[in-house]
This record gives structure tokens, C-alpha cells and sequence, in this order.
């Protein structure tokens, strides 16, 4: 939809264990691990920590969390929930689980980052439009990813001089990925399908990876009437449908397609009355003729590519005019 489309997720230092040393000075690894939901966190965010573990009983066990030197909490062994500062700040989680009398621990470095995708779709509007617009059916969407990383004292990351690794429906594309690399043109998926889109930022050295995703799924084209007031310009407020009264001698009536592909050029607009084409393009003038009082069908129908349509009718009013309606 406006798909922003946009996802605000962001970035982890990678994780460093701390580990117990045994009595002949070799390090033993901890019996229990961390995982970090989400994966990438959001600045001022919220990050749910969680323990596993195959050789402890984590239901019988106590569990210390401390962020930042302050403990956060103290009891069962639970998943537990922290909120992180401002982005390039370093947050130091350390997690102490005690079971059977031995307390073993782990300590982790969460540092939020920004990367936002947003989604462009080749996808037509009428000028001045002022949403967005939508994903088409058969056609492409360009998929920018905007990083904004900041290191722990706060200094800022060329975006040009960060890795994106992109993946759209679990299949990493790869040449498209690479240093500088933070545009994607997507295909559109099918009709009454959704594809995902996901990107992985790195940092030159490594030590900071990111990323965002997204879902498109794609929207059915439409066909708006307007009327196109001489003084007031398109009457883009009110879409017309049902029955319309020409007022005055004539009248003009300006159409708009919505949500289709544009790769191709823009869509074909075709306008017929009473069944017969009266006139192409996106405007059409109607001067009744004659007297009395009557009606008319009037069609608007638009295509782009083989099999993407779409159509709108109106029923035309006219009175002390003619027995006939034709367009200009």
C-alpha cells in the first residue's frame, strides 16, 4: 500500500559471550545462549532477550539481567524486555543464570542503527497527486534502503561505504547486492500474492550489520472521472459515479488512472458513449444537441500491458437539450 511502505528496523554489534574459566585455565562455553527479537532493534526501541539452553533447567533456575551496570531484573529464568537509547549508543546487557548452585554468564552489546526501506512503485497517478502510488500488477518497484549509521561516539557512516545484501522472497540476489549498493528493482509479485523484500547492511569492518524489510503486495488498477471546471481546474475531491447532470452547454470531464504499470509508458485511456468510442486520451468535452430531455452511458476504460484493465461507467443527464450526446 502508500506500501511505506516503510520499515524501521535496525542494527546489533555482534553479540560477544563472556565465558567461565575452569580451574586448569582453559575457557569452557557457556551452557546456555541468547537470542535477541527483533534481530534488528530500533533506536529507543524495545528488544525482548531471551535464554535457552540444553544442559540447564532453566525452569528451576534464577536469572540477573542488568543493561547498562543497573539491574533490570532478578528472578526466574524468563525472556525480558529492555529499551534501547539513541542510535550509535551501546547498550551492555549482561545476563547471569544461576542453576544448581553455579552462576554462569553472558554479556551482549546492542547498538541500534537505522535503515529504512521505501518502496517506489512504477505505478500511475494523476498529476499533483498527493498519495502514493500503490504497487501495480506486472510491473516493478524500485526499493531504496536509507542507512543512517552511527558509531558508539556518534559519528556517521558514508551510506556509499556500507554492504547491502538484498533478499526478495528468501533468494539473495546477488547481483544486485554489494558495497554502495542500496537500490533494488523489484518485479511486482502476482495478483492476490505478496513478495518480501529484506536488505543486510554492513559496516566495512564488519562490526555492525543492519537491516530492514518489507512486504508489496499488489493493488487492483482503477479508472476515476473528474470534472474539469474551466475556473477551478480538475476537481480532483470528488470522483464522479452513478448519475451526473451536465450543467450548462457543456461540460469536460477529465479521467485518471490509478495503480498501473508504467514500465511500458502510461496507460491507454479510451472513452466511449452509448457503446460506440468517442474519444481517447485523458479528457473528454460533451455538448449536448437538440431538445428535450434524455441520458447517456458514458465509459471509461484504461490498459496498460496484455491483461491489466480497468473501467468506470456513468450514466449522463441532460435536460432541454437534444435526444443525442456526442464528444469532442
Amino acid at each position: 500500500m502508500r506500501l511505506t511502505i516503510s520499515a524501521a528496523l535496525l542494527i546489533l554489534l555482534l553479540p560477544i559471550s563472556v565465558s567461565a574459566q575452569s580451574f586448569g585455565g582453559s575457557i569452557d562455553a557457556s551452557p546456555f545462549t541468547l537470542s535477541i527479537i527483533p534481530q534488528y532493534p530500533q533506536p529507543y526501541g524495545d528488544v525482548v532477550i531471551s535464554p535457552t539452553s540444553n544442559s540447564l533447567d532453566l525452569a528451576n533456575s534464577t536469572m540477573t539481567v542488568s543493561a547498562g551496570g543497573e539491574v533490570v531484573h532478578r528472578g526466574a529464568a524468563q525472556p525480558v524486555a529492555l529499551k534501547l537509547g539513541k542510535a550509535g549508543s551501546v547498550t551492555t546487557v549482561k545476563v547471569t543464570i544461576t542453576s544448581g548452585g553455579i552462576a554462569n554468564s553472558e554479556t551482549l552489546y546492542v547498538q541500534p542503527q537505522d535503515v529504512v526501506l521505501i518502496a517506489e512503485p512504477a505505478s500511475s497517478a494523476p498529476p499533483l497527486y498527493l498519495g502514493k502510488p500503490l504497487v501495480p500488477i506486472e510491473g516493478s518497484v524500485r526499493v531504496v534502503a536509507v542507512a543512517n549509521f552511527r558509531d558508539a561516539r556518534g559519528g556517521i557512516l558514508k551510506p556509499s561505504a556500507l554492504s547491502y545484501t538484498w533478499t526478495v522472497d528468501s533468494t539473495q540476489i546477488a547481483n544486485a547486492s554489494g558495497i554502495g549498493r542500496s537500490a533494488l528493482l523489484v518485479a511486482s509479485p502476482l495478483q492476490y500474492r505478496a513478495r518480501s523484500v529484506s536488505v543486510t547492511v554492513t559496516s566495512g569492518n564488519g562490526t555492525l550489520v543492519g537491516g530492514a524489510s518489507l512486504s508489496l503486495t499488489p493493488q487492483e488498477p482503477l479508472v476515476r472521472m473528474y470534472r474539469n471546471d474551466p475556473l477551478l481546474g480538475i476537481r480532483f475531491d470528488r470522483a464522479l459515479s452513478g448519475e451526473y447532470s451536465i450543467p450548462g452547454a457543456e461540460t469536460s470531464l477529465y479521467g485518471a488512472a490509478f495503480y498501473f504499470p508504467t514500465t511500458s509508458g502510461a496507460p491507454f485511456l479510451d472513452w466511449n458513449l452509448n457503446g460506440a468510442r468517442a474519444q481517447t486520451g485523458n479528457s473528454i468535452t460533451l455538448r449536448p444537441s437538440g431538445s428535450g430531455e434524455g441520458n447517456a452511458s458514458l465509459t471509461l476504460s484504461a490498459s496498460a500491458g496484455g491483461s491489466v484493465s480497468a473501467s468506470t461507467d456513468l450514466t449522463l443527464l441532460f435536460g432541454k437539450s437534444a435526444s443525442s450526446l456526442f464528444g469532442l
